[in-house]
């Protein structure tokens, strides 16, 4: 009696790739307990932060600086008004829009640029060794020092803020990007060319995924820099925005304005960080170490 020979079998041809690997580890999920553990570690060193706040007012008897009740009132009157009537009543969902449009107008288009860039760059070593040096020469340029040359080249208004957090932006995304080109295992290059991956095909199967917790990791960055760089950039005569309130509360020495701003800057700069994180959660979710 012949013994069937199990051996023989040949498994069906799969496309071999780091997501495609990592897919087969199934992602563990936070309960929701421990989400609720995670919200509420995180809520404690800001309700400290008040605290601390509230009494070194009360002790002190300054009044520079407004208390976190004070803020509270401010930041009602702001959204709602009612309250002071003054020209910054109510005002909010107008400055909130406009600073809206220039920090994300400025971070996609660092994003649109930077990222095929860095891409083009970590692959290619004669165009790294040619743009290498100037961009080296660029980056420690402080963006403030661009302020009177971008007022020059697009005038007073927004099309100068937005460049100045173009220019924020763009380096951490670049940089993020080519680093992670560079940081492909050349492992993955090797696999890809035994399975006849090369070409456009060996760059979206292996390139692209090895690198994108980078250059997630660098839309982050730029994100945040490009709301660091807000105030900066409504500095060039802009009459509405959330920097423009800024400036204006520091003119006016009303601190409980310039807080308010910085605290709106702070929530929506949080918000965006989350949604980005979320993307890349969902992008890389054949890679469960990148989970944060």
């Amino acid at each position: 009696m012949s013994i069937p020979d199990t051996m023989s079998t040949v498994a069906p041809s799969i496309p071999v790739t780091p997501a495609a690997i990592a897919l087969a580890v199934p992602t563990p999920r936070k309960p929701s307990a421990q989400r609720f553990r995670a919200v509420a570690l995180g809520v404690i060193v800001p309700l400290c932060l008040l605290v601390i706040w509230h009494l070194a007012v009360r002790w002190t008897g300054t009044r520079l600086v407004p208390s976190p009740a004070g803020v509270a009132i401010m930041m009602w009157d702001f959204a709602f008004g009612g309250i002071y009537d003054d020209a910054y009543s109510a005002t909010l969902p107008i400055h909130f829009w406009k600073s809206v449009q220039r920090v994300y107008g400025g971070f996609l288009c660092a994003a649109i640029i930077g990222i095929p860039l860095g891409l083009m760059i970590g692959r290619m070593p004669l165009l790294r060794r040619l743009l290498d040096p100037t961009l080296s020469l660029l980056r420690p340029i402080p963006v403030t020092a661009w302020l009177p040359l971008s007022m020059i080249f697009f005038g007073l208004g927004p099309r100068a803020a937005i460049f100045l957090v173009f220019l924020g932006a763009f380096f951490p995304i670049l940089l993020n990007t080519i680093f992670g080109v560079k940081s492909v295992d050349v492992r993955l290059f090797e696999a890809a060319d035994m399975l006849g991956c090369s070409g456009a095909q060996q760059f979206r199967a292996v390139v692209l995924p090895a690198a994108l917790p980078s250059i997630f990791n660098g839309l982050r960055l730029g994100a945040s820099f490009a709301w660091i760089l807000i105030v900066v950039g409504e500095m060039t005569g802009v009459p509405e925005g959330l920097g423009a309130v800024i400036m204006d509360g520091r003119t006016l020495s009303r601190t409980d304005l310039v807080i308010t701003g910085m605290i709106i800057i702070g929530l929506t700069g949080f918000a965006s960080d989350r949604i980005l994180l979320a993307l890349s959660n969902y992008f890389l979710r054949w890679s469960p170490q990148h989970h944060a």
